[in-house]
C-alpha cells in the first residue's frame, strides 16, 4: 500500500525569512486560508517571539484556519511560551523548537564559556538544552517537532545522540534539516538510513526533511530523503526561503504525483490550487517567478518551437507530462472590465482563492474601477497585483497623496509630492538628473529624511500597452535593507509607491525592534 507524506508548509515562517519578502498580518492570514484550501497538513505560520507582528499573525492563524497550526521556538522558555500562547486558539497546535547542532553553528552560538570550555563540553550543553526544553514544551503541547539545525553538516554520531534526547523527552516529528543547501542527494538519503539505524527509540518519532536550495538540490534531497524513510517534507510556496530558498512544495507534489510508478507515496495536497496559491504568494511578497519556473512558471505549460506546437496538436502527452488543468492552470479566463460589476469581481476573486470582507471589497472595487478606466481589459495577474497593492495601504505610515512631475529634452526635471500620515501632510518640490530621481528627491526633503537607494528595477506585469508596471526599490541604511514594491500603470506613480513602502518597511521594523527590546527589558526585570 502507498504511505502518505505530510506535508508541513513553511512559507509564512522560512518563505518569508526571504529578503524584501516581509508580509503584514492580513496578507499572511490570507495565505494561510489558501493554504488550507490546498490542503496541506501542517502550516508554520511564524516565530512569535520575534516580533509583535509575528505574535499577532500567528494567534490570528491559529484562531481562523483548521489546520495543524506550527510556531517556531528556540531552545528556550520564553520563547516556548510564547509560541504556546500564539497558538492558544489553535484546534490542533505544534510547537516546533530547535538547536544547533553542527560544530561551525556550536562554536559560533555557544562560544561563551558558560556554555562549556571544550567542544566537547560544548556538545553535551546542547543536548541537555534540547532535552529540557523538548521536555517543557511537552508540559503545553503533545505535538512537539525537535529540529537538529544545521543536521546536514553534523557528526552523525553526535547527531544521533541529541535526536534520541529529543525523542526520548517526547518528540513526536524529528526534523534533519539541510540547513545550508550543502548536502548531495545520495549523502542525505544515507543520512536518513543511518539516523534509523543508529537511534534507538526513532520509530516513536515521524523523521522530517527540511532542505535548502543553495546549490539547486532541496528538492532532489526531499525526494531521497523521502526514499530512505521520511514521512514529513518542509517546503514553501514556490520554493522561497533563506538566500536561494527551500525546497519547492509544488515540485515535490508533483513529483510524487507524476512518477506514480516509481514512488509508493502520496500527498492529500488539492494539486488543482497549485496555481492559485502560487500567484497569491507571489504577489503579496513581491517575489517574481521566473517564467522557466517548474510547475507555476509562466511558460511551464507553452510551446513556442514549430516541432513541440506540431507535436502538441497530435498528441498532447508528446511534450507534456501533466495537464496544465491539473495544477489549476485554466486555459479560458473571464475578461474584466469597465463594465463589470461587483459580483463578477467578488466572483473572479474568490475563484482566485481570495476572501474578502465586504469593507475590503469595497476598497478593492474602488481601485479596479479606477484601473478598468485605464485598461480596456483587467486581467488575473491585474487583480492579484491590485490586490496586493491595494490592501497593504491599511498598514502604510505614509501614503502618497499627489505628485506631479515635470521633464523633458529641454528641461530640468522638477517634481512635486504631497504624502499623507494619519491625517498629516508633507510636501515638497526638488529637481533631479530624470523624474524618478527629482521625485526621490522631493520625497526626500518631505520627509526629512534620506537613504541610500541600492537598487531600482521596473517590470510590466501585464501585457499589452496599458500593462501595469511593477517597481521595486531597495532602501539601506545602517547597513539594513529593506525592500517597496509598488504597482501602477504610471511608472512615476508606481516608483513613488514603492519608495514609500520601502521608507515604511523601515518604519515598522524600528517600531518592532523597540517593542522587542522593551519585551527583552521587562523579561529581564522579572
Amino acid at each position: 500500500m502507498s504511505e502518505k507524506i505530510i506535508v508541513f508548509d513553511t512559507t509564512l515562517r522560512d518563505g518569508e525569512q526571504s529578503p524584501g519578502a516581509s508580509l503584514n498580518v492580513f496578507e499572511k492570514v490570507e495565505i494561510a486560508k489558501q493554504l488550507e484550501k490546498l490542503k496541506v497538513d501542517v502550516i508554520e505560520a511564524g516565530f512569535p517571539v520575534s516580533s509583535p507582528a509575528q505574535f499577532e499573525a500567528v494567534k490570528r492563524i491559529a484562531g481562523e484556519v483548521n489546520v495543524v497550526i506550527a510556531a517556531l521556538a528556540r531552545a528556550k522558555e520564553i520563547d516556548i511560551k510564547t509560541a504556546y500562547d500564539a497558538l492558544s486558539q489553535a484546534e490542533k497546535k505544534r510547537i516546533h523548537t530547535f538547536s544547533s547542532t553542527s560544530d561551525y553553528h556550536i562554536l559560533g552560538k555557544f562560544g561563551h564559556e558558560r556554555y562549556g570550555r571544550s567542544l566537547e563540553e560544548k556538545r553535551k550543553t546542547v543536548i541537555q538544552m534540547s532535552y529540557d526544553m523538548v521536555k517543557y514544551a511537552k508540559t503545553f503541547c503533545e505535538d512537539v517537532e525537535f529540529s537538529a539545525e544545521d543536521a546536514g553538516r553534523t557528526d552523525l554520531a553526535y547527531l544521533s545522540e541529541v535526536i534520541e534526547a529529543a525523542i526520548e523527552a517526547g518528540a513526536t516529528t524529528i526534523n534533519i534539516p539541510d540547513t545550508t543547501g550543502y548536502t548531495m542527494p545520495f549523502e542525505y538519503g544515507n543520512k536518513i538510513v543511518e539516523l534509523k539505524e543508529r537511534v534507538r527509540n526513532i520509530e516513536k518519532a515521524i523523521i522530517s526533511a527540511h532542505c535548502h536550495n543553495d546549490l539547486g538540490l532541496a528538492v532532489a534531497n526531499s525526494i531521497s530523503g523521502i526514499q530512505n524513510g521520511v514521512r514529513q517534507v518542509e517546503c514553501t510556496v514556490n520554493g522561497i526561503g533563506e538566500r536561494a530558498g527551500n525546497a519547492s512544495l509544488e515540485e515535490i507534489v508533483m513529483a510524487l504525483n507524476v512518477r506514480k510508478d516509481l514512488f509508493n507515496f502520496f500527498t492529500d495536497i488539492n494539486t488543482a490550487e497549485i496555481y492559485n496559491t502560487s500567484r497569491m504568494v507571489s504577489g503579496f511578497t513581491g517575489i517574481v517567478i521566473q517564467p522557466n519556473k517548474a510547475i507555476v512558471g509562466e511558460n511551464a505549460f507553452a510551446h513556442e518551437s514549430g516541432i513541440h506546437q506540431d507535436g502538441m496538436l497530435k498528441n498532447r502527452e508528446t511534450y507534456e507530462i501533466m495537464t496544465p488543468e491539473t495544477v489549476g492552470v485554466s486555459k479560458t479566463k473571464i475578461v474584466l472590465g469597465r463594465h463589470s460589476g461587483r459580483h463578477g469581481l467578488k466572483s473572479r476573486m474568490i475563484e482566485l482563492g481570495y476572501s474578502l470582507k465586504e469593507s475590503e471589497l469595497d476598497k478593492i472595487y474602488e481601485a479596479f474601477t479606477r484601473l478598468a478606466d485605464k485598461k480596456k481589459e483587467v486581467y488575473d495577474e491585474d487583480l492579484r497585483i491590485l490586490m496586493g497593492d491595494e490592501i497593504y495601504k491599511e498598514e502604510n505610515h505614509f501614503e502618497l497623496e499627489y505628485i506631479q512631475v515635470n521633464s523633458g529634452t529641454n528641461s530640468i526635471p522638477t517634481a512635486t509630492v504631497k504624502i499623507l500620515m494619519h491625517g498629516k501632510e508633507y510636501s515638497d518640490s526638488s529637481t533631479g538628473d530624470g523624474p524618478v530621481d527629482a521625485l526621490f528627491n522631493a520625497i526626500d526633503r518631505a520627509l526629512k529624511i534620506q537613504f541610500t537607494i541600492e537598487s531600482y528595477s521596473v517590470r510590466s506585469v501585464t501585457s499589452g500597452r496599458q500593462a501595469l508596471g511593477e517597481v521595486m526599490v531597495r532602501i539601506r541604511e545602517n547597513g539594513l535593507s529593506f525592500t517597496g514594491r509598488g504597482v501602477s500603470t504610471d511608472i512615476i506613480e508606481a516608483s513613488a509607491k514603492a519608495y514609500l513602502q520601502a521608507i515604511n518597511q523601515k518604519m515598522i521594523h524600528e517600531k518592532e525592534k523597540k517593542s522587542l527590546h522593551e519585551n527583552e527589558s521587562l523579561n529581564e526585570a522579572v
